[in-house]
């Protein structure tokens, strides 16, 4: 099996534009797909043509019966699985780089002199250079999730279809040039099942979170949409929590009522006091 040190390095790469369901797809991917089938899964098979054999001595009967059992080898087709799903990851991130060097650029424009007159603003990276999955990067991530699934999917079928998930140690071929039929061995079935068990097992595990990962982003978008937006504007001030301030008329209006009040009152007050003065006393 060939070095995976470059696909390792541009996966690593995808981590920082994904989410954190993605992040998690990411690790599983590589700690027990790409390091468990280079550390145990190729040790365990090993050249295994050469450890299948049949009871005649038929030239060529090995071959055609191996070839028979085993069209592809359970090694060469899990590394063919990693790479078609790991496929539509990598495509997006050469559109996340080309989204961020494009913004970048528009960011130095915009600091250059008359750059304050252009219209178009950067809206999918902040200023740090990190990417905000939304807009056209937002259906592309959720392009390259919906094509993951169906690829994984498409593998683990594909694998009960040619040698189901357990690895049965005597296979029957009559095949020719097979004089007859004959009965042909496996070596270390048991090992190998349990090799093949556990990479179905990481496949559905990794087909699972790439289908809740689509539903998070979905019910992400769907709250964002229905979570109302305040915006502030001086007709329409936005509104705080706390004690409630009357508006600038409503604090005139009853500025001026309590001006009429107190002065109705204070010459309320002066007539009553003329009246007591200049009411004569009554003699009895």
């Amino acid at each position: 099996m060939g070095d995976w040190g470059i696909l390792s390095k541009l996966l690593d790469e995808v981590q920082s534009h994904s989410t954190v369901i993605g992040k998690i797809w990411m690790s599983v991917l590589f700690l027990f797909r790409i390091m468990v089938l280079g550390a145990g899964a190729e040790s365990v098979w090993g050249d295994e043509q050469s450890d299948f054999i049949c009871n005649t001595q038929q030239p060529g009967c090995e071959n055609v019966c191996y070839d028979w059992t085993f069209p592809i080898s359970h090694i060469r087709f899990w590394v063919l699985q990693i790479i078609f799903v790991s496929t539509p990851t990598l495509i997006y991130l050469g559109h996340a780089i080309h989204v961020i060097q494009s913004e970048k650029k528009l960011r130095e424009l915009l600091v250059s002199p008359g750059g304050t007159r252009l219209v178009k603003v950067p809206k999918y990276t902040d200023d740090n250079g990190r990417v905000k999955i939304k807009g056209r990067l937002l259906g592309s991530y959720m392009t390259q999730l919906v094509v993951k699934i169906i690829i994984e999917a498409a593998f683990i079928v594909g694998q009960y279809y040619l040698y189901g998930f357990v690895m049965v140690p005597m296979f029957p071929c009559s095949k020719s040039p097979c004089p007859f039929t004959v009965k042909c061995y496996m070596s270390r079935p048991t090992e190998k099942t349990i090799f093949i068990i556990f990479m179905l097992v990481v496949a559905c595990v990794s087909l699972l979170l790439n289908v809740i990962e689509v539903f998070y982003l979905l019910c992400t978008r769907v709250g964002r949409r229905a979570r109302p937006q305040s915006r502030y504007t001086p007709a329409y001030p936005a509104v705080l929590s706390g004690p409630q301030w009357p508006s600038t008329d409503e604090a005139l209006r009853q500025n001026k009522l309590n001006l009429e009040l107190e002065g109705s009152q204070s010459i309320g007050g002066s007539l009553d006091g003329a009246k007591d003065e200049k009411m004569p006393l009554k003699s009895y």
